[in-house]
């Protein structure tokens, strides 16, 4: 017959398995935003080597639309700095939650250890 684990160490896995999801979608979300902060540089990039009087189009509802050039790059830098806040932010709260599953995952290691101890204490 299993053994069952005790209260205090199921509510640790249980735990860790919350954690586990937490971390795995904050990394996804940041891995997401870095990709997003890639592509706005690089049609910064492009603004800036297209000529100042050069036409910019932004696709709206499926068709082409001329926009103006200096309030897309505004735009775009707003956006920007708005994604690189956010990527500040998820970055903490992912460092936050790894610590978080370190110190449990070593919770449970030592009671692995302990109960391992345990059963060779009483085997011998």
């Amino acid at each position: 017959m299993a053994q069952r684990l005790p209260p205090e160490i199921e509510n640790k896995l249980t735990r860790f398995q919350s954690l586990q999801a937490q971390y795995t979608r904050l990394v996804q979300e940041r891995s997401a935003v870095e990709a997003e902060i890639a592509e706005v540089q690089r049609v910064l990039k492009l603004l800036e080597e297209a000529g100042d009087d050069a036409p910019v189009y932004r696709m709206q509802a499926g068709i082409l639309v001329r926009v103006d050039k200096s309030k897309l790059v505004q735009e775009l830098k707003d956006r920007l700095e708005i994604l690189e806040i956010r990527l500040q932010k998820l970055k903490k709260q992912e460092e936050e939650v790894k610590k978080q599953l370190d110190q449990i995952a070593k919770e449970i290691k030592e009671f692995q250890a302990k109960t391992t101890l345990g059963k060779q204490g009483a085997g011998s």
